[in-house]
């Protein structure tokens, strides 16, 4: 058998939204998220909003985001998305309260089955939880949970569920320490 990608088809992914409306986020995506010139966060959660994101208050979307499908996204109050983040949402991805996603992470709810003639989708979930931190150039794979407050190292590729208070590192990402917070103010 060899992979033959004629027979791959991703119909099933419009998740109920018409060819238009898709068009019209993805202009709006490349025109406001995208583009490292606005720096309106406001806008871009009314946006997020506006094609059916579930965003709390509080919440920062820094320049140069991009976000595959609003409508699978959800994020809790007074998290971050920091600059250039990937939320390559054809599943979805929920974000709990007070989380901070440093730039260039990219979340991966997508992945190919490469056992499949047709290399066909594989979809799952992405959850991270109240507290976390994912840093800078971090990968968090499809199905992955971040427990609360676990911090996940830069540039580390996250491909299981992790404990919460635990520091995450490499590819694959182990656990290397705790987390402690001790709520001392500077």
């Amino acid at each position: 058998m060899k992979v033959d990608l004629s027979k791959f088809n991703n119909s099933w992914l419009c998740h109920g939204r018409s060819f238009l409306m898709r068009s019209i986020w993805y202009a709006i995506n490349v025109l406001f998220f995208q583009n490292s010139l606005n720096w309106s966060s406001g806008l871009k959660v009314f946006l997020l909003r506006l094609f059916g994101a579930k965003i709390d208050n509080g919440v920062i979307v820094k320049p140069g985001v991009n976000v595959k499908y609003p409508w699978n996204l959800k994020i809790g109050h007074h998290s971050w998305i920091g600059e250039s983040v990937w939320l390559d949402s054809i599943g979805p991805i929920e974000i709990g309260c007070n989380v901070c996603i440093s730039q260039g992470v990219y979340c991966c709810t997508g992945n190919h089955d490469w056992k499949d003639v047709a290399f066909g989708l594989i979809v799952k979930p992405i959850c991270i939880e109240d507290g976390a931190w994912v840093a800078a150039a971090a990968i968090v794979l499809p199905g992955v949970t971040v427990a609360n407050h676990s911090v996940i190292s830069a540039g580390s590729i996250i491909k299981e569920d992790t404990e919460p208070y635990t520091i995450y590192a490499g590819n694959p990402a182990v656990p290397i320490g705790m987390r402690r917070i001790d709520g001392n103010e500077f």
